[in-house]
């Protein structure tokens, strides 16, 4: 099984440069291979991570997660002292996560979505997060019968959240 994960810094502070990420590389394959898993892939940027990992059916997703955050955030802070004086509790990542699993699309299509969230250099200070509106009424997904378009057979996990996805379903009824 293939899961595509997206791990952002605490405050999304830009900490990685080449030497951080290459910590990471190194942190992020030995904690998979420990758990009988693969580091596939991983893309970095200034304030968030994006791996790909192979690993099998019996590892929990949440156990493999916890356990990457916990010790790159460790090792990396105590390699890096100017990464440790800008976290003054000794947290370097979110607590919240994204991940999805890779099983709908082929695994070369992931990988070329990952390879491609590096933004170019020229257009890097134009980049603007998407803005979406608010809910309607309350919190949460509105009631009002909208659908959520999401491609069929995706597994999105939030922390330990987890919604089953089929495209035209309705959400949040």
């Amino acid at each position: 099984m293939h899961v595509h994960w997206v791990f952002v810094t605490k405050y999304r502070r830009k900490l990685f440069d080449s030497a951080a990420i290459e910590c990471l590389l190194a942190v992020f394959s030995t904690m998979c291979h420990d758990f009988g898993a693969r580091l596939t892939e991983m893309n970095c940027e200034d304030d968030h991570v994006h791996p790909i990992v192979e690993y099998p059916p019996k590892v929990a997703v949440r156990n493999l997660v916890n356990s990457l955050k916990g010790v790159s955030s460790r090792l990396l802070r105590r390699r890096r002292p100017d990464i440790q004086k800008r976290y003054w509790k000794g947290v370097l990542w979110s607590p919240s996560w994204f991940a999805s699993s890779c099983g709908g699309a082929p695994v070369d299509v992931v990988r070329r979505y990952i390879e491609q969230q590096k933004p170019q250099p020229e257009k890097q200070g134009q980049l603007r997060p998407p803005r979406y509106p608010s809910p309607p009424e309350g919190r949460g997904l509105p009631r009002n019968g909208s659908t959520c378009h999401m491609p069929s057979g995706y597994l999105f996990l939030l922390a330990s959240t987890a919604i089953k996805t089929t495209e035209g379903q309705h959400h949040g009824e």
